[in-house]
């Protein structure tokens, strides 16, 4: 068994992302800027935010995190992303889900503009990527394969199980994984809660992206030897071992499963960190225009 290490992975294309961005601001006078909206006070989205704006602070990004009582109505909402949308000094916005629920995500994610949509969830970029045309590519589908790249992992010709089918993770993932491009190139099998024979289906994978959000999900039942395993799942659950009072969980059983796999993902430490430089790659891209024209 061989760890894919996003702690390791991460460090090092963060280097990268910080020197492109000072030669950046060296060139443009500023520093490339994302700006996060927290609406309410969700301890996993806390969490995701202030590391996503440690982050940018890291690689030498302008960052700002802009929080709202869970009481703000959709049209406030929506006002403050078109008022974003306006200002050509920032370059990124996400709007970390989940949102309250009078507040349709849908229309939030549509009144994002689509080029400074990093996160990669605006229809825009979801029909170029189908397309295969340049776009902001959801950011952790894209850390995954920047890792998958990083550890030069084949995946030409093998056989993929992505389970799960949300369209943050499952949908692209699969989209990207049977693209004619490396990594890439596999045959994959797109699969879900719903699945008839899902055991069997994962049974025949060369790859598997557990993307479900249950935790433990996959058995070492489910795997055969020698599979590649990416665990995008983070289950959060209370801990009186833990300094901070709680522990995270995969979508693998990790101890089980891991004998059985080529390479492996752990939780912490795997996906979730590469989904940060996914945001951060987006951002950079933003600001340099070289996606869509400033």
């Amino acid at each position: 068994m061989n760890l894919l290490d996003g702690k390791l992975v991460s460090a090092k294309i963060k280097e990268d992302i910080a020197r492109d961005a000072a030669a950046f601001t060296a060139e443009a006078g500023r520093r490339p800027h994302l700006v996060a909206i927290l609406v309410g006070n969700d301890g996993g989205s806390e969490t995701y935010v202030a590391s996503k704006m440690r982050n940018c602070e890291l690689v030498g990004f302008e960052s700002t995190n802009i929080r709202y009582d869970v009481t703000i109505t959709e049209a406030e909402l929506i006002a403050k992303i078109q008022e974003i949308n306006a200002d050509a000094a920032i370059d990124g916005l996400i709007v970390q889900l989940p949102l309250p629920k009078h507040i349709d995500p849908d229309k939030v994610t549509e009144a994002i503009d689509y080029r400074k949509d990093v996160d990669g969830f605006h229809p825009i970029n979801l029909g170029r990527m189908q397309r295969n045309l340049p776009c902001f590519i959801p950011a952790t589908p894209y850390g995954i394969m920047l890792m998958l790249a990083h550890y030069n992992i084949e995946t030409a010709g093998k056989h993929a199980v992505v389970v799960g089918r949300s369209n943050i993770v499952g949908s692209p993932m699969s989209i990207l994984l049977a693209r004619n491009s490396n990594p890439g190139n596999c045959t994959v099998t797109l699969t879900h809660s719903r699945t008839a024979n899902l055991k069997e289906e994962i049974l025949r994978a060369d790859i598997v992206v557990a993307a479900i959000g249950k935790k433990n999900f996959v058995t070492a039942d489910m795997i055969k030897e020698g599979a590649v395993i990416i665990d995008v799942g983070i289950n959060r659950e209370t801990s009186e071992t833990t300094k901070s009072g709680f522990k995270l969980y995969g979508d693998v059983d990790f101890d089980a499963v891991a004998p059985k796999a080529s390479w492996i993902t752990p939780v912490p430490g795997g996906v979730g960190l590469m989904t940060i430089v996914g945001l951060l790659k987006n951002t950079l891209e933003a600001a340099r225009g070289t996606i869509y024209a400033k």
